[in-house]
């Protein structure tokens, strides 16, 4: 499959796919990277659909980066992204992204007229998701207000600048037409609140009661492929 590599204002991304007037932005998770995308854009491809995939902020290409993966990065970030889209001839766009990345997705899109959003273990709530590993490191508020960031033995920081943005910034509106595929063994996103989400914002929500967040099992990545090409 042809593939075109650039950059947007410094973001890392590829084409992928012959050129088209509809297209994917791809946004991968946590320790993902824009090469990833190729599985998803071999699919968008067959159907007529180019596919833009980016480096996060330290992922891929940006790993040794100086800017950090934290929302007040990440979403302008998309923003811009998506804006290289519109204005480079795509009449249509789609959203395909994962765990974090959709997070990232669903606080800078909104305003976005999106034709549809196919997200994998997206994250919701991310503070219920700081809470939870604040549990996991047996930190309290009060410590963490008082240290401002703490290193846990899970390799992931536990920063009082992070929850406090993620608390005045959530999300309240979102429009585009969305499917949502959930491991039934999540352990970030408890199934009560992805199920509130997709109620409250009108989301299709599939259930692979034996997948994991990061779907990766030759089981589970072929219960990926097929929610894929059914709804891509």
């Amino acid at each position: 499959m042809k593939q075109t590599r650039f950059s947007i204002d410094g973001i890392p991304v590829i084409l992928w796919g012959e050129a088209s007037g509809k297209a994917y932005l791809y946004v991968h998770g946590q320790g993902g990277n824009k090469e990833e995308a190729a599985a998803f854009a071999q699919t968008a491809d067959e159907r007529g659909w180019q596919v833009l995939s980016l480096d996060l902020p330290e992922h891929g290409e940006r790993r040794e980066g100086k800017e950090p993966l934290v929302p007040w990065q990440a979403v302008p970030e998309l923003k811009r992204v998506i804006r290289w889209l519109r204005d480079n001839g795509k009449q249509r766009v789609a959203l395909r992204a994962t765990s974090i990345g959709a997070w990232f997705a669903l606080l800078g899109l909104a305003d976005e007229a999106l034709e549809r959003c196919l997200l994998v273990s997206p994250v919701v709530d991310m503070e219920r998701v700081i809470q939870t590993m604040m549990g996991w490191a047996g930190v309290s508020e009060e410590q963490l207000q008082a240290r401002q960031v703490i290193p846990t033995s899970f390799g992931q920081n536990l920063s009082w600048e992070y929850l406090a943005y993620v608390r005045q910034h959530s999300i309240t509106r979102w429009e585009a037409p969305t499917h949502i595929l959930y491991a039934g063994r999540d352990n970030l996103t408890a199934r009560p609140v992805m199920e509130d989400f997709a109620r409250r914002f009108g989301c299709e929500m599939m259930v692979m009661e034996n997948g994991e967040h990061w779907f990766h099992t030759p089981e589970q990545l072929a219960v990926l492929e097929e929610w894929t090409k059914n709804r891509c």
